[in-house]
């Protein structure tokens, strides 16, 4: 009853200065977000390309890891399975999707 409606005013020219104003604020997080994708994302989807690549590729006498951490070497290959051996007359049948390392036959190990 005692109170009176208050109305905004804008003071001429402020409309222009808003639109810049909004878009620097946002500048710093579009360069985190580009930052981020060189840093991160793009080396990862290469990554997981190269694997992938690896996995189709993979043949009969290749070691391979798993993701479970099993470590052999491939004695059949089909078209979603990997028969691998992991001891002496002991093999295990493995889904292809599942292998996280592949290194080709012939190749060195790591610690010599």
């Amino acid at each position: 009853m005692f109170i009176s409606p208050a109305y905004a005013q804008t003071a001429t020219g402020a409309g222009a200065q808003g639109g810049l104003a909004s878009f620097l604020s946002l500048a710093p997080l579009v360069l985190v977000f580009i930052v981020f994708y060189f840093l991160m994302i793009r080396p990862q989807q290469r990554r997981m390309k190269m694997l992938q690549n690896a996995v189709a590729a993979v043949k009969k006498g290749d070691s391979v890891v798993t993701a479970g951490g099993l470590i052999g070497k491939v004695t059949k290959v089909e078209e979603q399975f990997v028969e691998v051996e992991i001891a002496p007359n002991t093999r295990v049948k493995i889904v292809k999707a599942t292998l996280a390392e592949v290194t080709p036959l012939g190749s060195k190990p790591a610690n010599d």
